[in-house]
């Protein structure tokens, strides 16, 4: 009985942090520079790093679909304080649904890897690569621009930002992961 009372505790804690996580998200995501073409470098890729280091890989999809649901629905919180379905269909729709494999694959080798430093960020990375297939596949899509044309646009202008991102988040996860599991387990 006292076990099955500790499970629901950290599963409760599990959910707050989750929710945390969507909030964070929610709140960085609309914060963005416009850039010449159509997509603007914008701080959710930040908050997607940090929190799915944090949560791993199951929760942080959970908390990136919160974040899309949110946006769908209308609230502003895609860049630029925008909200709506029309947002997904448009030119950066596939950014926003490539947050989904980003979370996953980040929050995966921080799970997988035990938050080992070395491996956090190249679960960044590997993220990051698949976020970029799926907005630069949509954003060819949506705008008939060739292979090229696109990779200038939506890749190319962003990898040294993504970079910074990525460091800051490791540098930010790893005493925030030790900490936070310690609060899972100990209270």
């Amino acid at each position: 009985m006292n076990e099955m009372k500790e499970n629901k505790k950290l599963n409760i804690r599990a959910m707050v942090f989750t929710a945390i996580v969507a909030a964070l998200i929610c709140v960085a995501s609309p914060f963005s520079i416009p850039l010449p073409g159509l997509v603007p470098i914008s701080l959710g890729t930040f908050a997607i790093y940090l929190g799915s280091a944090l949560l791993g890989g199951k929760r942080a999809t959970v908390a990136v679909a919160v974040f899309i649901l949110i946006g769908a629905v209308g609230l502003p919180v895609f860049t630029g304080f925008t909200g709506g379905f029309a947002k997904l269909l448009g030119v950066t729709g596939g950014y926003i649904i490539g947050y989904v494999p980003l979370a996953y694959i980040t929050g995966f080798f921080s799970e997988r890897f035990n938050n080992k430093i070395l491996f956090m960020p190249v679960g960044m990375a590997v993220g990051t690569v698949a976020l970029y297939a799926f907005g630069t596949a949509w954003f060819m899509i949506a705008t008939g621009s060739g292979l090229a044309a696109a990779l200038m646009s939506c890749v190319v202008p962003f990898l040294i930002g993504d970079g910074v991102k990525i460091a800051v988040a490791t540098a930010i996860a790893k005493p925030l992961q030790a900490r936070l599991n310690t609060y899972l387990t100990n209270m």
